[in-house]
């Protein structure tokens, strides 16, 4: 009898929000391997995901500390600037996050502020 792989969600590294399987994202694939060593070492890959708006920020903000930070944070500028689907995909997302939040105008409440005058 074959047992069915449990498929583990997909997790935002940075904002900890799930990625719908089929949607857009940004994988970065890491591994290690020796070299100039014999017999050759190779660890097993490990993906790292990020929605399209952390991956657009992220390539938009200042680089990270570390040398392995900077190195993935310039891969994903590169594939940031490299096509406007990305940017895309994150505007569109955040309109559907705005489009849930209030205008912050709420009539019947009291005014919490006073213009000075």
């Amino acid at each position: 009898m074959r047992r069915k792989k449990r498929v583990q969600p997909i997790v935002c590294l940075r904002c900890r929000r799930e990625i719908e399987v089929g949607h857009k994202s940004v994988a970065v694939y890491m591994f290690a391997q020796t070299v100039g060593v014999k017999p050759r070492q190779k660890s097993s890959a490990q993906r790292i995901c990020f929605c399209p708006q952390c991956a657009v920020s992220l390539a938009m903000g200042m680089p990270p500390e570390g040398a392995l930070n900077m190195a993935a944070w310039e891969m994903i500028r590169d594939l940031v600037s490299a096509e406007p689907t990305l940017n895309q995909a994150a505007w569109e997302n955040l309109r559907g996050v705005v489009g849930l939040l209030g205008s912050g105008e709420d009539e019947s409440a009291t005014p919490r502020f006073r213009r000075a005058v």
